[in-house]
């Protein structure tokens, strides 16, 4: 099944950002368009296609071919979405690593710390401390687990989408 997103505008421009000089089929999409386009994909269950249909009112000047440009203009503009996201997922990993390994690090000191005072039958500083140190050590763990458990998922999601949103066939129409 085929869902469909359906874009109405007046001139081509307004599709891409008018803050970027590059040439059209590497210009980046309008921050309200792309916001329009993923907002939409979202909506529509993951396993089924994607079609971006964008109405046109006003007949592109200077452009032979509006399909092909609007076509390999939004293909690259996600295409290069999913990459920088496969980036930053990769970049949030290494920071994983690391926390992980200072984490692992500050929790064996931590619980080397803890054997080495006495222990003791009554309430006293050393069992406070000792009780402190095993709290403290399982705290520097927090940053690793909050990155391997919940903050990588959501790039990976993004990234999904992206890679769907690269796929999809485009169409331009004319308003008659």
């Amino acid at each position: 099944m085929t869902c469909l997103i359906e874009l109405k505008l007046s001139d081509l421009n307004q599709l891409f950002n008018s803050m970027d000089p590059s040439p059209f089929h590497e210009r980046d999409l309008d921050h309200n368009a792309e916001e329009f386009i993923v907002s939409w994909a979202r909506e529509h269950p993951r396993q089924h296609a994607l079609n971006l249909v964008i109405h046109l009112t006003n007949e592109p000047a200077g452009v032979d071919s509006p399909q092909r440009l609007v076509s390999e203009s939004v293909t690259h503009y996600f295409d290069y979405q999913a990459n920088m996201t496969l980036l930053e997922l990769k970049r949030l990993m290494r920071e994983g690593r690391a926390a992980l390994l200072v984490g692992l690090l500050f929790l064996i000191l931590c619980q080397v710390t803890v054997n080495l005072l006495p222990e003791s039958a009554s309430g006293n500083w050393q069992s406070f401390v000792r009780e402190g140190l095993a709290i403290i050590g399982w705290v520097a763990m927090w940053k690793p687990l909050d990155i391997y458990l919940y903050r990588w998922w959501p790039l990976h999601t993004l990234r999904r989408l992206y890679q769907r949103l690269a796929r999809m066939t485009v169409e331009v129409r004319m308003a008659a």
